[in-house]
């Protein structure tokens, strides 16, 4: 228990912060659109990584250099472009509406879930090499039930953030609010983009 409380927190701790991804869950949430697919994209894409990071693939990642830095740079060039869109979005009024606004299809929103979780190396990084090594210090027994606790922690953060999203919906009713939130989500692309091309 004390192995899966560790992994539990741990996982939480890592996942919280304010990223792309999370940026993206929110405003699904907040739109309703295309929800359980996209929380579904995100949790399954952390237990593949997680579960992968506890069997040891991390040493393989750490030792692919090259493979990162692919990564890395794609990641940029999304992140850049999502960010310029979300901006550019906030200038739009029809940008502004939760109902009668074109839904962005199924198949498009999947794959900018995915992307913004596999192109990020930062998830490599953190779910990967982070919580790879630390549930090795959990014992042969015990780091898969760290693995547990990071793999409830991801699902119940993605579950949590998509379905909770719909709790702030009185205040996305108005225009002003959904500009804020493409601007903060604009931004906060655009700065992870910078923070990824400065390494």
């Amino acid at each position: 228990m004390l192995d899966l409380g560790a992994g539990l927190l741990t996982g939480l701790s890592l996942i919280v912060a304010i990223g792309a991804q999370n940026a993206f869950v929110l405003r699904q949430g907040l739109l309703r659109r295309h929800v359980g697919a996209v929380v579904a994209v995100c949790a399954v894409s952390d237990l593949v990584l997680i579960l992968a990071g506890v069997a040891g693939i991390g040493t393989l990642v750490e030792r692919a250099p090259l493979a990162l830095e692919v990564v890395r740079w794609l990641g940029v060039a999304f992140l850049t472009a999502y960010g310029v869109r979300s901006l550019l979005a906030a200038r739009s009024s029809s940008a502004l509406r939760t109902t009668g606004a074109a839904s962005a299809a199924l198949g498009s929103t999947v794959a900018t879930a995915a992307a913004l979780t596999w192109l990020n190396p930062h998830v490599y990084l953190d779910t990967v090499l982070l919580l790879g090594s630390i549930a090795s210090a959990h014992g042969p027994e015990g780091r898969w039930w760290f693995a547990a606790g990071a793999c409830a922690a991801s699902v119940l953060w993605f579950a949590g953030l998509g379905y909770g999203a719909r709790l702030a919906s009185g205040l996305f009713a108005r225009p002003r609010a959904w500009q804020v939130l493409d601007v903060v989500i604009g931004v906060v692309m655009l700065l992870i983009a910078v923070s990824l091309a400065l390494r």
